[in-house]
């Protein structure tokens, strides 16, 4: 009697269906014509190396191109010479795999391969979240299965993260696909020759920072990241940013509003929480505390608001910043924090496109420069504030808490020409012993000493472009130190 709710053979013809390279030994040109991130060249060591007997976890927000990272391992995976015929990819979502469990799909797919020996196998399940426990499921495969390496991928990411913290400790390794940094929408648009290394450096030489060779140029691309440019798929199509709403607020805010499943977080009024997030996206990098929250949301609960903050930063939605002071000096009770999109297009979509020229783009390029420090989970940049000042972004040494670094983020080029009317910023770097701090311009660079601080002048582009792809520098570093 067979296992699953329609006809073994029907499964196995959707599995050979979805793995051409049983027959063919190669990917579908569809998705090989396709640049992949850069991303991808993290995630993939984690993939191969098996010396780490857990299930690697791809999860992040909708749209970022997931599933179009496993493929792109697939390929990698026969490139190097991996039996065609034991690598499987299984999208869970498919209506013919209803009911059927992790362990009866991977058996049959060793059943209709005629590769029955369960050792050498890469089994990747994408969309996962729809399939009930199934963090239960994958458990109990890494612990059967030790030869063998599963992938799995989900866009529930809230419901995802959360389950696999409370279930997966020791047997899981979580990696999050953010949306694309600055650095990766040049990349995939094949747009480096913008840009060129520059003689300016930072932390005596630790970072090289770029010039712009047509900065006009660089800051078109730069709004159209800022208005489109989250998602791999809305960089290259017209049609959907003529019309960016549609595309992503029901495909992608929407369904992690109201399907990603929230009740997880005990939150019963989808509708409240959708007005909540609008109004976080309308001011995103303002300053919020709960009780300003409370009246502006018409009065809802504090603690009702904590949960709905906890959740859509669990999606991947926001990220708070918290706060300190011009000493420093952490809080013992934090009542006020920045909040901040994961993604600035998440604002274009929900309202319309922002011009250069618009009232509120100076929060929108702070939102950029911020969404590529998000990537960066081993650092939490603060914000400074006082009575008579702030600082935008700020680094704290995780020893001493002393601060390394500040940015002033601005969309002008008024304080190149004059610095010391940065004057909270200037407060700041004395008060901290810091010798130098680097502000933002539109299009302006160059280095200027005022008040005994180096200031290190950079276009907000291409200091957006800096951060992104150092990152990913740094990240491959760690991830190259943890599989040594």
């Amino acid at each position: 009697m067979s296992l699953f709710p329609f006809s073994e053979e029907l499964v196995a013809e959707r599995l050979r269906f979805e793995n051409p390279w049983w027959v063919s030994g190669e990917v579908e040109q569809y998705y090989t014509d396709m640049s992949p991130r850069l991303y991808k060249e993290l995630f993939y060591p984690l993939v191969v190396d098996l010396t780490v007997r857990r299930a690697v976890i791809l999860m992040g927000p909708r749209r970022v191109g997931k599933t179009v990272m496993l493929f792109h391992t697939v390929q990698g995976l026969l490139e190097e010479g991996h039996d065609p015929q034991k690598i499987a990819f299984i999208s869970i979502e498919t209506p013919v795999y209803t009911n059927a469990s992790l362990e009866q799909l991977f058996t049959l797919c060793r059943k209709t391969t005629g590769k029955e020996e369960p050792k050498g196998w890469f089994v990747f399940f994408d969309e996962i979240q729809y399939l009930k426990d199934w963090e239960r499921h994958l458990k109990s495969l890494v612990d059967s299965y030790p030869g063998v390496r599963f992938i799995v991928s989900g866009s529930a990411a809230a419901a995802l993260r959360l389950k696999s913290t409370e279930s997966g400790a020791g047997r899981f390794t979580e990696f999050l696909l953010p949306p694309l940094t600055f650095n990766e929408y040049i990349h995939l648009l094949d747009l480096k020759m913008l840009l060129r290394p520059s003689r300016l450096e930072w932390g005596a030489g630790a970072t090289g920072f770029y010039d712009a060779l047509d900065t006009g140029k660089l800051n078109e691309h730069f709004l159209n990241y800022i208005n489109f440019g989250g998602y791999p798929e809305v960089i290259f199509s017209k049609s959907i940013q003529s019309d960016p709403g549609r595309y992503i607020r029901s495909d992608i805010i929407d369904k992690v509003l109201l399907r990603d499943l929230p009740s997880l977080y005990g939150i019963k009024d989808v509708q409240e929480l959708n007005s909540l997030f609008s109004m976080i996206a309308w001011n995103s990098g303002q300053e919020f505390s709960l009780e300003e929250l409370s009246k502006r949301s018409g009065g809802v609960d504090k603690n009702t608001l904590k949960r709905y903050i906890e959740y859509l930063d669990a999606a991947f939605l926001i990220r708070k910043v918290h706060r300190t002071d011009n000493n420093a000096k952490r809080f013992k009770r934090v009542t006020h924090f920045k909040i901040y999109l994961t993604n600035p297009s998440l604002r274009s979509a929900l309202f319309a496109p922002i011009s250069m020229s618009d009232d509120h783009i100076g929060a929108i390029v702070e939102t950029a420069v911020l969404s590529q420090w998000m990537h960066r989970d081993w650092i939490q940049p603060l914000y400074a504030r006082w009575p008579r000042g702030e600082v935008d972004l700020i680094g704290l040494d995780q020893r001493t808490f002393k601060p390394l670094w500040a940015v002033e983020i601005k969309w002008s080029n008024r304080y190149f020409e004059r610095p010391a009317e940065l004057k909270s910023l200037l407060s700041f770097c004395a008060a901290n012993n810091l010798e130098q701090a680097v502000v933002t311009t539109i299009d302006k660079q160059g280095i200027k000493e005022c008040q005994g601080i180096k200031l290190t002048y950079i276009p907000a582009a291409v200091y957006t472009y800096v951060v992104g792809k150092n990152t990913l520098v740094q990240k491959e570093m760690r991830i190259g130190q943890r599989i040594v």
